[in-house]
């Protein structure tokens, strides 16, 4: 008897290590996410497409989702936005991220749900919702999917 109430209480000691260790370590892992995002909101602020696109997995097989329309790949996802927001009679505007919530899917996926704001000069504030899954890849972590809708 005494040995099973050592193990038992073996176990429930591994267990009650084990649990502020996986807590930690997803609350580093969220820390690591919402710096990417940061990141991507300053690079915005600063006009800087190529730094902005830096939080997101450089890979062919990067999508975008936005509206009814799919895009592939990293490249053609920087097309799009220079495109939208960099040629003639457009502009990037001041970005804003809001109530991100950040859940870990496991020790290398999350996923991430927010709001984004776009404050215009015309005084316009086109604005919606996203829906981000990040992978941690050597270089740190990268959105390898986003579903964006707005107005």
């Amino acid at each position: 008897m005494t040995r099973l109430l050592q193990a038992v209480a073996a176990l429930l000691m591994a267990g009650v290590t084990f649990i502020p260790t996986a807590v930690g370590q997803a609350a580093t892992q969220e820390s690591a996410i919402r710096k990417v995002l940061e990141s991507q909101v300053e690079a915005w602020n600063r006009h800087d497409l190529e730094s902005f696109m830096a939080g997101y997995w450089n890979s062919p097989e990067l999508t975008f989702f936005s509206s009814a329309t799919e895009t592939q790949g990293w490249q053609a996802t920087l097309d799009r936005y220079r495109k939208k927001y960099q040629s003639a009679d457009t502009e990037m505007g001041k970005l804003e991220f809001r109530d991100l919530q950040v859940e870990m899917l496991g020790p290398k996926a999350g996923f991430v749900r927010g709001r984004f704001l776009l404050t215009l000069s015309s005084g316009k504030q086109p604005h919606g919702l996203f829906t981000l899954i990040v992978h941690e890849f050597p270089e740190g972590w990268r959105i390898v999917h986003d579903h964006s809708s707005g107005e």
